[in-house]
């Protein structure tokens, strides 16, 4: 296992919130609270890192309020998930980063140790929660999670030439580095833990879901 010493996290909440009508995202409340703030507590909860961050791009103010280090995106106009990670990654101090999305308030306490357990069993790059999603019709499938992921923070040359060429999409800068898939789907496991709101309707069908 890797020491919670080293480990870093990095909460996503920089993007435009198109979906939920241009809002920031990682401020609309759940439960009461920020979704930011909910992954930021089941971060802590799970005591598995040292350090926190947050990138985002409007409000730095409010999120700064929760007790971390806040950092825009070091690339220009709301590039994505990987704009995010590159912010993450050139601001780590610690030789390894685990990023997670803002608007997933259920993210599982054994996060990190898992996918710590897993990328140094198998000596890779990445390690990538693979997670059950629901499709239209109710169908359930185990799939790739690509903007939950523990790095190595030695990854960040290879994501500034990957960037800087153009690259945007997270799962095509992935797959050039040996990435190992962490299932979430033990009988124990929760089958919402990675449920996102995308739509302000979506996030208060979520916040309605039995316990």
């Amino acid at each position: 296992m890797i020491d919670p010493q080293h480990i870093t996290a990095l909460i996503l909440a920089g993007g435009r919130g198109s979906r939920m009508g241009g809002v920031d995202k990682g401020l609309q409340t759940f439960n009461g609270l920020p979704l930011a703030l909910h992954a930021l507590t089941r971060l802590q909860m799970g005591g598995a890192v040292a350090q926190i961050m947050i990138n985002a791009n409007r409000n730095l103010a409010a999120y700064e309020s929760f007790g971390v280090a806040v950092w825009p995106d070091v690339l220009p106009d709301y590039a994505g998930p990987l704009a995010g990670f590159l912010t993450g990654l050139e601001r780590c101090e610690t030789p390894y980063m685990v990023t997670v999305p803002c608007d997933t308030p259920l993210l599982p306490l054994d996060l990190v140790p898992r996918l710590t357990q897993a990328l140094m069993a198998q000596d890779a790059d990445i390690a990538m929660v693979s997670a059950p999603e629901f499709d239209s019709q109710g169908r359930c499938q185990v799939r790739s999670q690509p903007v939950f992921c523990l790095l190595r923070v030695r990854l960040l040359e290879s994501l500034q030439k990957f960037t800087q060429a153009g690259g945007r999409k997270t799962d095509a800068w992935t797959a050039l580095h040996k990435t190992v898939l962490v299932p979430f789907d033990l009988p124990t496991d929760d089958v919402l833990a990675f449920r996102n709101a995308n739509s302000l309707t979506e996030l208060r069908q979520l916040e309605n879901l039995p316990a």
